[in-house]
């Protein structure tokens, strides 16, 4: 039970050495990702729709 208790205070030490980001940081962040993965899923589409249409002209 000692071990689990310093796990803890450990763990919670730890924690307080952390240095968050702030919230004009998290939230440009996250901008950053919806952006990248809409510019990603519509270069996926467009090369999805292309290999369709290339198959259905050579079959």
């Amino acid at each position: 039970m000692k071990k689990i208790i310093q796990f803890f205070k450990d763990s919670y030490a730890e924690l307080r050495k952390v240095i968050w980001p702030s919230r004009s940081e998290v939230s440009s962040s996250v901008k950053v990702v919806i952006i990248s993965t809409i510019i990603f899923a519509v270069i996926l589409g467009l090369v999805d729709f292309l290999l369709l249409f290339g198959i259905d002209l050579i079959f």
